[in-house]
C-alpha cells in the first residue's frame, strides 16, 4: 500500500514561490510516475505535471510551464514541485497521486490512472 503525504503549501502573494512535497512510502518498483493535480473550488480537478520514476522528461500543462519545476529524490521517494512566479489562478488544492499503469507522458494527465493520492494540501495566491 503507498501512501502520499504532501507538504509546503500556504499563503503567498502574487509573483511568490512555494514548494510542495510529496513524499511515498510503500512504493514499490512497478510504481511508473508520480503526478500532481489541483482542484480549485467550483472546478474539476485539473492535471498540473508529472514525472517518471525511472528517468525521462517531466511534463507539465501549458499553464505552468516555465514556471513550475518538478524534481524526485528516488533515495527518500520525495517529488517536489517548485512553482514560482505564482498566480491567483493558481490558488487551489493539490493533490500528488502515484501510477504504475500510465507509462509514459500519453497518459499522464488522465487522473483515473493514478491508484494512490495524497490528502491534498492547500495553496492560496492573493492578488
Amino acid at each position: 500500500q503507498v501512501q502520499l503525504v504532501e507538504s509546503g503549501g500556504g499563503m503567498v502573494q502574487a509573483g511568490g514561490s512555494l514548494r510542495l512535497s510529496c513524499a511515498a512510502s510503500g512504493r514499490t518498483f512497478s510504481s511508473s510516475a508520480m503526478g500532481w493535480f489541483r482542484q480549485a473550488p467550483g472546478k474539476e480537478r485539473e492535471f498540473v505535471a508529472a514525472i517518471p520514476w525511472s528517468g525521462g522528461r517531466t511534463y507539465y500543462i501549458d499553464s505552468v510551464k516555465g514556471r513550475f519545476t518538478l524534481s524526485r529524490d528516488n533515495a527518500k521517494n520525495t517529488v517536489y514541485l517548485q512553482m514560482n512566479s505564482l498566480k491567483p489562478e493558481d490558488t487551489a488544492l493539490y493533490y500528488c497521486a502515484d501510477t504504475a499503469r500510465c507509462l509514459d507522458y500519453t497518459c499522464y494527465a488522465l487522473g483515473e490512472l493514478y491508484d494512490y493520492w495524497g490528502q491534498g494540501i492547500q495553496v492560496t495566491v492573493s492578488s
